[in-house]
């Protein structure tokens, strides 16, 4: 009779939870995203111009980071939230602050630079840029770019990503490297994007079609050589601060003339790989893994058309007869002395047209303050990634150039 009853009822249960899975409803095609349900929030209907005074004034309040996160906080509220606050913040060239990541492919302000410091890491071979006067103590300050050095048989590679912890090429957060020469006196700048949408790799769209089975979808998402930095040869050997030359292909030297302008991207844009990542091979769905076509370079240089690049040099030093060194005015930002420190000014010449303050101006300057510890200032037309960049190349080991 136990069993009997115990039959009975699991039969019952069984059943029912059979009728319960048959008396489905109908599910919807998919289900609503994230964003698609916040944007249906109270959030997103508020009235625009109120919306616009609350961002405004988050904007206008908070100026320091972190503090300012708030205000990118904001952009990702919603659709609706995130266009008006592009509309209000502006780009650090207008407003001297880092907001947004694309910021820091930006150029900086054009009167007063934009401070940050580098910490080194020997053990790791990697360099955090910060967002800040100094390190300080609380270790709040903003993480802007890192790299990461990486020795080959040939070369030096530099790595930047905008996070400390991942340095793959397959990573969002890959936006660049710098790569040395073998003897480590000329450095070469990559881009993950041309600076500008009009600005696009040296091959033509009827080469791309026909060479498509030769092209490998995971080619270096580097492809853009955007500037070049230099170091002379010091043959006799003789004692002084290291002698160096930048060339900014993707900054035409009109920039810094009057009513000038330098490239200013707006958002980051695919790479040039990831475009072709809809290319496959006739064979299937797989990718093609042959990269020695002659039609396709993997490092495009970026053109400016007719315009000249803009030309950095670093700024001569004086000799100062009491302390029997090499000296800068680095006003107060450099402390310890260092061959890696420098300034750099526009090398330009009478046919430019640059008026002599313009000239003096430094644009990037560099130098140490501590044990592993280096600031760096930038300003119009660099952007952080381009003096990041070349800040790197001053790390490497240059027996030739001292």
């Amino acid at each position: 009779m136990k069993e009997g009853i115990g039959n009975i009822s699991k039969r019952g249960v069984e059943s029912k939870i059979w009728r319960s899975r048959t008396r489905c409803h109908v599910a919807p095609d998919r289900a609503p995203t994230k964003s698609e349900s916040v944007d249906q929030s109270p959030w997103a209907n508020l009235p625009p111009e109120l919306l616009l005074d609350i961002i405004q004034r988050v904007e206008e309040s908070e100026t320091a980071w972190p503090a300012r996160a708030v205000v990118v906080a904001c952009a990702a509220v919603c659709r609706s939230w995130r266009e008006i606050t592009k509309e209000i913040v502006k780009t650090p060239e207008q407003c001297g602050r880092l907001t947004f990541p694309i910021s820091l492919k930006q150029p900086g302000p054009r009167e007063s630079p934009i401070q940050c410091y580098i910490r080194r890491d020997r053990a790791t071979s990697t360099y955090l840029l910060f967002y800040g006067l100094m390190p300080s103590e609380g270790e709040s300050d903003k993480l802007l770019l890192a790299a990461r050095k990486v020795r080959r048989a040939t070369c030096t590679d530099f790595i930047i990503s905008m996070v400390a912890d991942d340095f793959s090429r397959a990573s969002y957060a890959h936006v660049g490297k710098l790569r040395s020469n073998f003897f480590g006196t000329k450095f070469t700048i990559y881009d993950i994007q041309p600076p500008c949408d009009s600005i696009i790799p040296s091959t033509t769209l009827s080469s791309r079609r026909l060479y498509s089975k030769q092209v490998s979808q995971k080619l270096s998402s580097s492809n853009y050589s955007v500037g070049t930095c230099s170091y002379e040869l010091n043959v006799l050997r003789t004692r002084g601060p290291r002698r160096m030359h930048c060339v900014l292909h993707s900054i035409p030297v009109s920039a810094i003339q009057e009513g000038g302008t330098a490239p200013t991207p707006l958002a980051f844009s695919r790479s040039f790989d990831e475009q072709l990542s809809s290319l496959t091979s006739l064979k299937g769905n797989e990718p093609v893994t042959n990269t020695s076509s002659p039609f396709l370079p993997a490092t495009p240089i970026v053109s400016l058309g007719s315009g000249e690049p803009l030309t950095l040099k670093n700024k001569a030093p004086r000799w100062h007869e009491q302390l029997q060194c090499w000296c800068l005015n680095f006003k107060g930002r450099v402390t310890v002395a260092s061959v890696k420190n420098f300034q750099l000014v526009a090398a330009v010449g009478p046919s430019h047209n640059i008026s002599p303050e313009e000239q003096e101006k430094v644009i990037l300057q560099f130098g140490k303050i501590g044990k592993d510890i280096f600031t760096m200032d930038y300003r119009y037309p660099l952007s952080a990634f381009q003096a990041f960049s070349i800040c790197l190349s001053s790390f490497d080991t240059k027996p030739a150039c001292e």
